[in-house]
C-alpha cells in the first residue's frame, strides 16, 4: 500500500504536489512482516514511520498524535481476540464501544481518529460489517452514518482475494464532506452506494478474480464525479440503476442504516425487447420439451431395469 500510494501520487504530482514530498506512516504485529516491510520502502525509495517496535495497533497504539490526510488499511476481518475487554474506556470510541468479540468497528474507529481536518480513509471489510446488529455494532454504525463520516460504500465481488472465501466490501470515510474538502461538490448528509459485484471483468484462476484497469478506472470515476474531484473526467455524476446511486442519510435511516450496496442501487435496467424475450422463450420451451421427453425415456428404461431384478414397479 505503501509503495502503490507513492507511485500513484508520483503520477498525479502535478494536482497533488511537488515528487517526493509523501510522508507515509503504519504499524505491524508481527515482526517478520514489519521487518518485510522496511525492505519494501528501502528498495523503493521511501522513508517511513512504521513504528519504533512491532506490537498492536489497539494495545500499543505508536501513533497516537498522528492526523493523516489518506489512510489505507486492509485489516483482518472479524477477529475475536484483539484484547477489547482491556480498551473500554479508549478515547477512541466515539461512536460506541466495540464489541469484545469483533474488531470491525475498531478498526473503523481507530481509523476516524487518525484522521485530520480534511483526511479520507479506505478500508476493507468483512461485508458483515455492513448489515450486522449483534453486540451494538448496528448501533455504532447508525451513529457514525448519523455523524455523516461515512462516505462511500462499495460491495467487492467474490472470490477477489487469495487468501480468504470471505466476502468484502471497501468503507471510504471522511472527515468532511463540504465543498472544497475533497471536492466541488458539498456532499454533506448523503453517501454513494457502488454495486461491484458484477464489475470485475479479469480471472486469475478458476477460484480467483481480478479488477482490470478499466474496472478500476470505473468505480474510481465514478466517485471522482461525485465529489466532483481534481481525477473526474468533468462529466456530471449520474446514478446507474445496478450500479450506483446517491442517497441521503434520511433514506439510509429508513433502512435501518444497513450499509449493503445491493439494497440501495437497484436493479439493473433492462431493455425491452419483446422479439428476444419470444426466441428466448421459444427456445426455452423446446429444451424444456426435449427434457421431459428425455426423463420419460429414463423413466420406462428403470422401471424395466427394477422389473428385470424382480422389483414390483
Amino acid at each position: 500500500m505503501f509503495v502503490q500510494s507513492a507511485r500513484f501520487k508520483d503520477a498525479h504530482q502535478k494536482t497533488l504536489g511537488k515528487k517526493g514530498d509523501l510522508a507515509v506512516h503504519g504499524q505491524e504485529l508481527m515482526a517478520q512482516t514489519r521487518r518485510l516491510c522496511l525492505m519494501n520502502l528501502a528498495v523503493h525509495g521511501l522513508d517511513g514511520d512504521i513504528g519504533q517496535t512491532y506490537g498492536s495497533t489497539f494495545t500499543n497504539d505508536q501513533h497516537k498524535t498522528l492526523r493523516a490526510d489518506y489512510i489505507l488499511a486492509n485489516p483482518p476481518f472479524n477477529i475475536k481476540d484483539w484484547d477489547g475487554d482491556k480498551l473500554k474506556e479508549d478515547p477512541r470510541w466515539v461512536y460506541g464501544i466495540p464489541p469484545e468479540g469483533n474488531a470491525n468497528f475498531a478498526w473503523l474507529q481507530h481509523m476516524l481518529a487518525r484522521l485530520s481536518s480534511r483526511g479520507r480513509a479506505g478500508i476493507v471489510l468483512a461485508n458483515g460489517s455492513m448489515s450486522s446488529q449483534q453486540s451494538g455494532e448496528g448501533d455504532i454504525r447508525k451513529t457514525m452514518v448519523e455523524a455523516d463520516v461515512v462516505e462511500c460504500m462499495v460491495a467487492l465481488p467474490p472470490q477477489l482475494f487469495s487468501n480468504t472465501q470471505i466476502p468484502a466490501c471497501l468503507w471510504f470515510l471522511a472527515a468532511n464532506k463540504r465543498a472544497g474538502a475533497s471536492g466541488s461538490v458539498d456532499r454533506r448528509n448523503q453517501m454513494l452506494f457502488i454495486d461491484a459485484r458484477k464489475t470485475v471483468s479479469g480471472r486469475i484462476s478458476r477460484t480467483q478474480v481480478e479488477f482490470t484497469d478499466e474496472d478500476l478506472q470505473s468505480i474510481a470515476l465514478t466517485y471522482h464525479r461525485w465529489r466532483g474531484s481534481e481525477f473526474s473526467d468533468g462529466n456530471a455524476y449520474e446514478d446507474v440503476p445496478g450500479f450506483c446511486r446517491s442517497v441521503t442519510l434520511d433514506e439510509v435511516g429508513q433502512h435501518a442504516h444497513v450499509l449493503t450496496p445491493g439494497r440501495y442501487v437497484g436493479a439493473e435496467t433492462v431493455d425491452d425487447d419483446d422479439t428476444a424475450f419470444g426466441e428466448k422463450m421459444d427456445r426455452l420451451t423446446a429444451l424444456l420439451s426435449e427434457q421431459m421427453a428425455k426423463g420419460a425415456e429414463l423413466d420406462v428404461l428403470i422401471r424395466e431395469k427394477l422389473g428385470a431384478l424382480g422389483y414390483a414397479v
